[in-house]
């Protein structure tokens, strides 16, 4: 197949950082659609995968899946894209299509496993597939998603894993109006929970280990904030909470969150702790609560959260950055010094 060379950002080993490599794209096919990268978002899964701690990374790599860029190229059978539209890939590119899965727009659930756009093996040229810190890529129709010209397409980008990790559980569970919701935590994924559940009609209630993320949450939308660590603030919610979203990465204690559902209630995880999270019988059974995890989304709920949060002006707070800063903007995700998420402007890899 024919490929070409382009320009990237990313790195040959795990303790190495991050630097300009060639990499080669495939030519444009007859269902692809070739798109400039205008702007990657940096997720934490990015430098878990860089730096090899979930194992299985397969160097070179080039992270990023929040990826929001100007069509540049079109293959001669694509009907949704033309040259010059603003387009969208996030978490994947490929999927087998033929799965129960994915003939129901469950693509991240794919049974033979969903081609990730980065660190995944590559159907067309072999090898593994290359992220969005790069100067382009190109990807199969189905996987490109339609973004509005009427946001910022910085903050944009992140609604490609951050937008839809949330939203997914919060559409599945039926969040709306009559409902108290929990968020867990206000970082890259909290502050998305707290602006998309405030939109879906919730009453939004945030909680914090940090007293001085009050008014932020309160900015973003959050109804009422706990700080997690008083017990007495914690009591005060128990069996009141219809849905609790959890966004927290770090060992936490789920039975005290639990204990705040109401019957039939559910607390549904997002985020990704390394360790396992230790649950009482009792915070499930007394109350007939449901734990839960959620993945992403699939294509078609992913181009439904951008058409949502486009029509209710909902972007991510983001630092912009340029390609020479993102080392820097790693070693500060580790330390939680974001708000609340670091996008690079690709303009800035020559």
């Amino acid at each position: 197949m024919e490929t070409k060379n382009i320009k990237a950002f990313g790195t040959e080993a795990a303790e190495a950082p991050l630097k300009t490599l060639d990499i080669k794209r495939r030519a444009v096919q007859a269902h692809d659609v070739e798109i400039e990268i205008l702007y990657c978002g940096i997720c934490h899964s990015d430098l878990h995968t860089a730096r090899n701690e979930w194992h299985g990374t397969i160097y070179p790599i080039v992270p990023g899946h929040e990826i929001v860029g100007r069509v540049t190229k079109v293959g001669d059978h694509v009907k949704g894209f033309k040259v010059g539209d603003l387009a969208g890939v996030g978490c994947l590119v490929d999927s087998c299509r033929e799965c129960e899965h994915c003939k129901n727009d469950l693509e991240q659930f794919c049974d033979e496993g969903s081609t990730q756009t980065f660190n995944s093996p590559d159907r067309h040229l072999g090898g593994q597939t290359y992220g969005g810190y790069s100067q382009s890529i190109t990807v199969d129709e189905s996987f490109v998603l339609h973004i509005s010209d009427k946001l910022d397409l910085a903050a944009v980008a992140p609604l490609l894993c951050a937008g839809i990790t949330t939203y997914s559980p919060l559409k599945h569970w039926k969040v709306g109006p009559g409902q108290k919701v929990g968020i867990v935590g206000i970082g890259g994924l909290g502050h998305m929970g707290i602006k998309i559940a405030k939109a879906m009609g919730a009453h939004v209630v945030v909680f914090t280990t940090s007293l001085s993320k009050t008014d932020d949450a309160k900015r973003l939308g959050a109804d009422e904030v706990v700080l997690s660590t008083d017990e007495a603030q914690m009591a005060a919610y128990a069996r009141s909470l219809n849905f609790i979203l959890d966004c927290v990465s770090a060992e936490h204690n789920i039975d005290a969150y639990l204990n705040l559902l109401k019957v039939d209630g559910t607390l549904t995880l997002v985020g990704a702790p390394m360790d396992p999270l230790p649950v009482t019988s009792f915070s499930l059974i007394l109350g007939r609560r449901s734990f839960s995890g959620s993945l992403i989304g699939g294509i078609a709920e992913t181009q439904e959260m951008l058409d949502f949060c486009a029509e209710h002006n909902i972007t991510s707070d983001v630092e912009v950055i340029g390609v020479n800063d993102v080392n820097d903007a790693y070693e500060r995700l580790l330390k939680g010094d974001v708000k609340y998420r670091f996008v690079i402007d690709m303009a800035s890899l020559k």
